[in-house]
């Protein structure tokens, strides 16, 4: 299923050259279309010279068209495209200022590039002032960095603005991009070839056109139709490869070595709890954040689960392992890479990290791996202030002393002061078998900007 991975050509001369002739291709496409013309591109806010765009939105649409068309027929993992996060005010700022210089100077910084490649003289001028503008920004964000990095709203599509189905929204889009190359029309015959308003101007013209126009609303339609693809059916497409992964066990990664690489800290680290709030209260690991299973059917849960594509490390963990598989599945559908399973669960994780006993005792008939009931009784609700839920840390300071909480006329202070701080024992470390693998992420994006 695309987009393919091309992580293991990073570095070589196919990964660069796949992308220069992509480049190459899309800028001779430009040049061909007139825009390394600055008057032709100009024309377009005098209403004259409509070909911008035409050429543009032709290109949005049925760009539109087919990636949802194919992810709608399981050949696209559209959460494995790269989306820009949406910043939205220091977005709308940065577009009415970009704006603005293609109205003075006739070009965006795509299409400089296309008239500086045919030696433009004010092509190669414009770009220029492109790398005097990117240098000058460089040299003074930190002045406006609060603003630069306001009002993030993650990776944010307009199906989640209008709150429609993604086949709509893309019909939706087509039907405004066919109404803005009918207006186009009619200015440019009153703006540009004079002509005055009547019903000879109103009319369409070229069954081509007409005839295009059709097929795109048409495929449109069915985009809308088809839909697009739930968890569950991601998965269902993703079974073959990561089906073998979960019978060869390779996402199930020992306790020791989550704590690993919570020590490191060379990357970020998330542990996804879906147990119940009871037992999460009960006793859960320092950080972790509780997931609702019942929601990991809803789009907009996914999507904040998401985040934002920056490279974490993410752990699933229950008190067995079905539970965290289950989540393992719908999450990794969705796209959500570098994901693993906590092995046996918060139950293995006792037994390698136990609890001091005034805390928890093991169950004299404790469940076996799978069983997603907690293999111990908890003698208070403890959250993440004891030994076992932070093993990584060098130097541990328990909030629950079980001798202060042994005494009849003492309670014990589940959030108070540090009783006697232990340093972390280097030989107490379990032994096990490495198999976390970091996949890093490329992003690939493009566009006139």
């Amino acid at each position: 299923m695309a987009p393919f991975q091309l992580s293991s050509l990073v570095g070589s001369l196919p990964y660069y050259g796949i992308f220069f002739l992509i480049g190459a291709a899309f800028g001779a496409v430009l040049e061909v279309a007139g825009f390394g013309d600055s008057r032709k591109l100009a024309a377009q806010f005098y209403l004259r010279e409509m070909t911008v765009l035409k050429v543009m939105f032709t290109a949005i649409v049925v760009a539109c068209v087919l990636l949802f068309g194919a992810a709608g027929l399981g050949l696209l993992d559209m959460d494995r495209v790269w989306v820009n996060p949406t910043f939205l005010a220091p977005q709308i700022v940065g577009g009415l200022i970009m704006g603005l210089g293609f109205i003075i100077g006739g070009f965006c910084p795509g299409t400089s590039v296309v008239a500086a490649s045919t030696f433009k003289l004010d092509g190669v001028a414009f770009l220029g002032g492109v790398g005097l503008g990117v240098w000058a920004f460089g040299e003074t964000v930190h002045l406006f960095d609060g603003f630069y990095n306001s009002t993030s709203m993650g990776r944010f599509m307009l199906s989640e603005l209008f709150g429609l189905p993604t086949g709509v929204v893309v019909t939706m889009v087509v039907a405004m991009a066919l109404f803005m190359f009918y207006a186009g029309e009619i200015a440019e015959a009153i703006f540009g070839a004079g002509r005055s308003w009547g019903k000879d101007v109103l009319r369409p013209r070229g069954w081509r056109k007409g005839a295009a126009a059709g097929a795109l609303a048409t495929a449109a339609v069915a985009v809308a139709l088809i839909g697009q693809p739930d968890a569950q059916e991601r998965w269902a497409a993703l079974a073959k490869t990561a089906g073998v992964e979960l019978q060869n066990r390779d996402p199930y990664v020992h306790p020791g070595e989550v704590v690993e690489w919570k020590r490191d800290g060379s990357m970020a680290v998330e542990i996804w709890d879906v147990r119940s709030t009871s037992d999460f209260n009960k006793f859960h690991l320092l950080g972790a954040q509780r997931l609702e299973p019942d929601r990991l059917s809803e789009p907009s849960y996914l999507r904040h689960l998401q985040g934002s594509g920056e490279e974490v490390l993410r752990f699933v963990v229950s008190n067995g392992e079905t539970d965290a598989t289950a989540a393992w599945k719908v999450l990794r559908g969705v796209g959500i890479g570098n994901l693993y399973i906590i092995e046996g669960g918060i139950n293995e994780w006792l037994r390698v990290y136990p609890p001091d006993p005034c805390i928890a005792t093991a169950l004299p008939d404790a469940p076996r791996r799978n069983d997603e009931q907690l293999a111990f009784a908890f003698h208070m609700a403890v959250g993440s202030s004891c030994y076992a839920a932070h093993p990584d840390m060098r130097l541990k300071e328990p909030a629950v002393d079980c001798e202060e909480a042994a005494r009849p006329t003492t309670t014990a202070k589940v959030d108070g002061p540090a009783i006697r701080p232990v340093p972390f024992d280097e030989h107490a470390k379990p032994s096990f078998v490495s198999k976390v693998k970091i996949v890093r992420k490329t992003k690939v994006k493009g566009g006139c900007g």
